[in-house]
């Protein structure tokens, strides 16, 4: 007997994947924490074998390291992975015996030089699954910008290896064979990925432009290289870590979970290295924060833009976080790299207003108010902080686009002399990036929080009389 199962994660949109046959089991592309897979293992009675890597991913940080010491699990990765810790090399073609059935290992370069497909060949023989990793997604394929090196390995030659790779390892297998992925819409590993978590290989083959069955090379290297976006900032040092090493998760979480008083809280905000993350909601933290904090709040992509906005993969944070929530924050930070989280704050924001504590608000409005400044002030100063794709798609009419992503780069764009309305799809990026500008002394601004379906769904009645705003 066999069992797949996908853990998938949504605010990392990743999928990690636990298989077992006959009291063992492996795991695939595992998260940081380790304890779901180990509870796993003894709900089913079974021993954790393998723990196989598709290759050194970059936008979160592996828990293979922390999982093969508790299991006694051998690491595997493809070929050309080379690590600081002991690992097993599965050469090209390599099968691994896992209870009744077997996973055979193809090494599918381009992504990155190491990136590996696993195939799962059940008990009868028949291919049925391949784990792909960030080779192939549904509707889409990794992007081949991450692993390049000057000089040695260019983006082209990365995408050439990727189309060899799909042509001639995975297409080749049968139509029926199951597609499961590490990641789905909302990662940065691609950029046309689908909202599905699995798919089979026929079907990929029909809807997925890059396995188009008449795609040239060329065309398919000019097609997956267009239109990428520069990777965050974290992915490297992601990457690295999964290569040298890393904290086990156990120590990052004791030394996060420190409550601190408001009194102690206060003397670490006083030091330079130390910075204060607000992960309240959005609402909550325009009506009242500390001075100095930044807000990324943990109902929304919180991990991918922690390593987004906060440069510094080693920086000191402490936290304000809704009471209960406060270990939840620690381990989300640490699946990036995040591992310095020295505190929280105790009693969480209401501790801090109890003891009289200094407060700051953000002048925040909504969709009503949003509309009615466009009416009457067509010329107003709009900034929207959605993606340049979000952008260029539809946007508000004489809106300039300024994109969170980038704001550390563009933020001398930025006049403080001039009043500005700063906007995106939810007011979720609008009040990270009110943050950061308010804590490097710019408060010039009004916080929209409205959806963009607001703008584009408005009709004159609300807005007065007026054109489109959209364009």
């Amino acid at each position: 007997m066999k069992e797949i199962e996908q853990i998938y994660t949504n605010c990392l949109a990743q999928g990690a994947y636990f298989i077992e046959s006959n009291g063992e089991a492996a795991v695939i592309d595992p998260l940081r924490e380790t304890q779901p897979y180990l509870d796993r293992a003894e709900k089913l009675g079974v021993k954790i074998k393998y723990i196989f890597e598709t290759h050194f991913h970059a936008d979160f940080v592996s828990g293979h390291l922390d999982l093969a010491k508790k299991t006694g699990a051998t690491i595997i990765y493809g070929p050309k992975a080379d690590t600081n810790y002991d690992i097993h090399n599965a050469a090209d073609g390599e099968e691994f015996k896992i209870g009744n059935i077997k996973i055979r290992a193809i090494h599918t370069p381009g992504h990155t030089p190491e990136s590996t497909t696993y195939l799962l060949i059940d008990e009868d023989g028949k291919e049925t699954a391949i784990f792909t990793g960030d080779t192939l997604f549904i509707g889409d394929v990794g992007r081949p910008d991450l692993a390049q090196k000057n000089g040695e390995i260019s983006v082209e030659d990365l995408a050439g290896w990727l189309f060899d790779s799909l042509r001639n390892k995975i297409m080749v297998l049968p139509d029926d064979v199951i597609v499961y992925p590490a990641h789905g819409q909302g990662s940065s590993c691609g950029k046309n990925m689908s909202s599905e978590t699995w798919s089979t290989l026929g079907e990929q083959k029909i809807s997925n432009y890059a396995l188009r069955a008449d795609m040239t090379k060329e065309e398919f290297i000019k097609e997956v290289t267009d239109g990428l976006q520069a990777p965050p900032q974290y992915f490297p040092k992601n990457a690295k870590l999964n290569k040298i090493g890393y904290d086990s998760f156990d120590e990052v979480m004791e030394r996060g979970n420190q409550a601190l008083s408001v009194r102690d809280f206060s003397l670490l905000a006083e030091q330079d290295d130390v910075l204060i993350l607000d992960v309240r909601s959005k609402e909550d933290f325009v009506n009242a924060y500390i001075s100095g904090s930044w807000f990324i709040g943990l109902d929304g992509s919180f991990a991918p833009w922690v390593g987004t906005m906060i440069n510094d993969i080693a920086q000191k944070i402490i936290l304000v976080a809704p009471v209960g929530r406060e270990l939840e924050t620690i381990k989300r930070l640490s699946r990036v790299g995040y591992d310095n989280t020295i505190g929280y704050l105790e009693g969480g924001f209401k501790s801090w207003q109890k003891a009289g504590g200094e407060i700051q608000k953000i002048e925040t409005i909504g969709s009503n108010e949003f509309l009615k400044v466009l009416r009457d002030n067509p010329t107003v100063k709009i900034l929207d902080v959605r993606k340049p794709g979000e952008f260029n798609t539809k946007h508000v009419k004489g809106a300039k686009n300024f994109a969170l992503d980038f704001i550390h780069d563009n933020i001398s764009e930025f006049d403080g002399n001039t009043k500005y309305y700063i906007h995106c799809r939810s007011g979720y990026r609008s009040t990270v990036a009110a943050s950061i500008l308010l804590d490097k002394g710019y408060d010039n601004f009004i916080n929209v929080q409205a959806a963009f379906t607001d703008f584009e769904n408005t009709d004159c009645e609300l807005a007065g009389s007026c054109p489109s705003l959209i364009q």
